[in-house]
């Protein structure tokens, strides 16, 4: 099955961006959709986004949309989250998974270590 180690993330300050990477090994990241989800301290995991199979579609929940965007280096088998503009409560332990399509959290069974994202000033 798939397996990813998510990277990037640290402490940024309100307005601020950096960027996510989702390492894939096991098997061709450009055969499957990537999807992020967070964990926000004290809060249950959310699905955020999603990158179809061949890029055909982006989706994006309404809290991150228009400031965060997605991409893959299909060469490197690694995939992105761009946060722009976080927030405060873009603080959380973010989290991406591969799928044959986009999916939902219960889907998932197999999570990477996930990437602290801290939004703080």
């Amino acid at each position: 099955q798939a397996q990813v180690v998510e990277s990037g993330g640290g402490l940024v300050q309100p307005g601020g961006s950096l960027r996510l990477s989702c390492a894939a090994s096991g098997f061709s990241l450009k055969y499957y959709a990537i999807a992020w989800f967070r964990q926000a301290p004290g809060k249950e995991r959310e699905g955020i986004s999603c990158l179809t199979r061949g890029d055909i579609s982006t989706y994006f929940v309404g809290s991150v949309k228009d400031r965060f965007t997605m991409s893959r280096d299909n060469a490197n088998n690694t995939g992105y989250l761009q946060m722009n503009s976080v927030k405060p409560e873009d603080t959380a332990v973010y989290y991406c998974a591969i799928h044959s399509t986009c999916p939902i959290i219960a889907t998932i069974k197999n999570w990477g270590p996930g990437a602290q994202v801290t939004v703080s000033s």
